[in-house]
């Protein structure tokens, strides 16, 4: 799913203590906006080091839990990094993944945090960090946090405090204090998936004569098929499709997998792509694959140093995975658009940004519904360029939303395109036009 940012206070010193308010804005995933206050609401530490890192860490790192339910030992789990430029004054972002039951480790060592894998061959012991020079903290401090619960080290002492849905885990008060990012986001289906077929069109994967097979017989509707004929060439599509990475479509399609290091690997349950079935043996991804990473972070998370210097609790996670695909989510709400407008209307500046070679939450489906909204134009689209060079596009309209892409970027644009993601975050945090 997608990844989304909240915009909070700047940072109050050193010592930092978060109270804990939650929103609803994406189906599939619970949003929570931390704030600053005086009393403790967490366990943390103080991370000075990270193993697999060379010298001490350039930047300030807290780890911790955020209770959020009593009556189940429900804890969230959340890294903190400082802003590297002005951390009294920088915004504060709150970084959420979706999946759903994503990590927010993602964030932190795959898309806008301080440090990134070394991606060499993996022969056991620790992989390899190094510090990310395209960190968003080099203008924001941002909460990565491991939501909802039981989210990477997020847990529950009961597991009825992992049930969790749309709208059951709102656990405080709605807020949100200045505006929000959302980025490829899942907005509702009837947008989101109708725009598939002509985004696949659009990309060259589906011919001229399957699309307009599509066009005639499902007559709009790509979702729910109305007779047969839609049924059987929505097949044909969803076969195409399948052949590439719909995340990139320009990238290898490799496969996504949590491996085990020890020989019942064939017995867990992993990630990887949803045209595999789960329980199979893990498959390791070559060195040149995208998901690479992801296969290092298996090792790292689930070392005993790692644990120990993020301040993990004992007997909470057994191991971590990056996506906790296996335990159930309830998706109940069937469109966020609506969220989107009173917030908007409510005077909370937008960016909404897509990377424009991602066929899961194609630009085109994220253009409709922001239409939708029927807000004047402001800014007619234009590019927005760095270094001299058109590096997405844009459009601004009334009511402080505006709308970019990414060129070449993907469904996490930050993972494949930093420098073009930096600069639009950079200039959109610092109330610069693109």
């Amino acid at each position: 799913m997608l990844p989304v940012k909240l915009l909070g206070t700047p940072a109050a010193g050193r010592r930092h203590h978060w109270l804990l308010v939650v929103l609803h804005l994406v189906p599939g995933l619970l949003l929570l906006l931390l704030l600053s206050r005086s009393a403790s609401a967490s366990a943390s530490t103080v991370v000075t080091h990270l193993p697999g890192f060379d010298g001490p860490l350039p930047f300030y790192l807290e780890t911790g839990y955020v209770g959020v339910e009593e009556e189940t030992g429900a804890e969230l789990f959340y890294y903190f990094a400082e802003s590297e430029r002005s951390p009294g004054t920088d915004p504060v972002i709150l970084w959420l993944t979706g999946g759903p039951r994503c990590s927010g480790f993602s964030g932190f060592a795959f898309e806008v945090g301080p440090v990134k894998y070394v991606l060499a061959p993996y022969t056991g012991g620790l992989p390899h960090l190094v510090h990310n020079p395209l960190s968003w903290t080099k203008m924001a401090s941002i909460i990565f946090l491991d939501s909802p619960v039981c989210s990477g080290f997020s847990y529950a002492r009961d597991p009825k405090g992992c049930d969790v849905g749309d709208y059951s885990s709102l656990q405080l008060q709605t807020f949100l204090n200045k505006g929000y990012l959302i980025g490829n986001p899942i907005t509702d289906p009837k947008f989101d998936k109708n725009f598939q077929v002509q985004g696949a069109h659009g990309f060259g994967i589906i011919s001229d004569q399957i699309y307009e097979a599509a066009m005639k017989n499902c007559k709009g509707n790509y979702v729910t098929p109305a007779n047969q004929l839609c049924a059987e060439v929505l097949q044909t599509v969803n076969s195409l499709i399948s052949e590439i990475a719909d995340a990139h479509v320009l990238y290898k399609k490799c496969v996504v997998a949590t491996p085990k290091p020890i020989e019942d690997a064939i017995k867990r349950k992993f990630l990887l792509e949803e045209s595999i079935e789960p329980n199979e043996a893990p498959g390791r991804p070559t060195v040149d694959c995208f998901t690479y990473g992801y296969y290092l972070a298996y090792f790292w998370m689930n070392n005993k140093m790692t644990r120990n210097a993020l301040g993990i609790k004992e007997g909470t996670i057994d191991e971590w995975i990056r996506c906790k695909r296996e335990v159930p989510y309830t998706q109940d709400m069937p469109s966020s658009i609506p969220y989107h407008l009173s917030l908007t209307m409510r005077g909370y500046r937008v960016l909404v940004y897509s990377g424009d070679h991602d066929l899961e939450v194609p630009q085109l489906s994220t253009q409709a519904w922001i239409r939708s909204l029927n807000f004047s134009i402001i800014d007619d689209w234009r590019a927005w360029h760095l270094d001299g060079q058109a590096a997405g596009f844009t459009i601004a309209y009334a009511n402080n939303l505006t709308f970019a892409t990414v060129k070449g970027g993907g469904h996490t644009a930050p993972e494949y395109q930093p420098e073009e993601s930096f600069a639009m975050a950079r200039r959109w945090l610092d109330n610069e036009p693109l």
